[in-house]
């Protein structure tokens, strides 16, 4: 078995007083690429935001190996499309780790934007500023500024949101590259079928864990029907480690084999 990228012990996550995603345990394996998927506020966002360390564990831990290097890619709407940046200035700050805020580009962070740019198919775009994008021009900057992070853990947030049916199957394509290349990767994505056609391994959240394994014995009826009952039992005002409202439901790993569902394409 490969080292571990990360391991989820007894993770709670939240804001405030009011947790988002309870009593996590698990490993996420060097090399491997996962979906996150689960019902409109199941707490994949906030997942997300744990591992990256923008979020502190209510309780619980994250653990991770000195010194991994982690790009995270919120959603769109988190990021202020209006700051004055061109295309290339912001790629460029995904070189900060390397160099510092204040550090001098080299000609090898020069030549990273301009082969990041020719990757996401951005050619001749290093001046123009961000908010003159489109959305699926927008979204390819940002995976360019992964691209020149190096990272080997990414996680990226809803990526496929909003933009056209080229740019996801170009993006994809990048994500599929990071996976061969033994990346660590972890993408929140809604579309159930782009994840059993793309993506290996699958988390299901629904507040806690539903299911986690192969993808093909993750995305049952039973699971998601489970992920829908668990979601709708946990209120916006639950209280902390509120007592499970179903307790004969038990979170379903990766031994499921129930058959995958023949109809539905999104889990909302």
């Amino acid at each position: 078995m490969s080292e571990a990228s990360l391991q989820f012990d007894d993770l709670t996550l939240g804001y405030h007083t009011h947790p988002a995603v309870h009593h996590l345990a698990g490993t996420v394996e060097s090399g491997s690429l996962t979906a996150v998927v689960g019902p409109n506020g199941s707490g994949k966002s906030t997942l997300l935001k744990g591992i990256a360390g923008v979020l502190a564990p209510m309780s619980g831990a994250v653990r991770r190996p000195d010194g991994l290097r982690i790009a995270y890619l919120p959603q769109q709407s988190e990021i202020d499309k209006t700051f004055p940046a061109s295309v290339s200035e912001l790629i460029s700050l995904g070189l900060w780790s390397k160099r510092g805020l204040l550090g001098r580009f080299r000609a090898e962070d020069r030549q990273a934007v301009t082969d990041a740019l020719t990757a996401v198919g951005l050619e001749g775009f290093d001046s123009r500023p961000i908010d003159t994008l489109s959305g699926g021009q927008f979204q390819r900057t940002l995976f360019a500024r992964v691209l020149v992070q190096d990272a080997q853990l990414i996680l990226l947030d809803e990526p496929f949101n909003a933009i056209d049916a080229k740019t996801i199957g170009d993006l994809l394509a990048l994500i599929q590259r990071w996976h061969a290349e033994g990346r660590t990767v972890m993408v929140v994505v809604h579309d159930l079928d782009l994840v059993r056609r793309s993506f290996p391994e699958t988390l299901l959240l629904a507040r806690r864990l539903v299911a986690w394994g192969p993808t093909r014995t993750t995305l049952t009826t039973e699971n998601l029907a489970r992920a829908r009952r668990f979601n709708e039992a946990w209120s916006d005002d639950a209280p902390w480690c509120k007592d499970d409202p179903y307790p004969h439901l038990h979170a379903v790993g990766a031994h499921d084999h129930a058959p995958p569902p023949r109809t539905g394409t999104d889990l909302h």
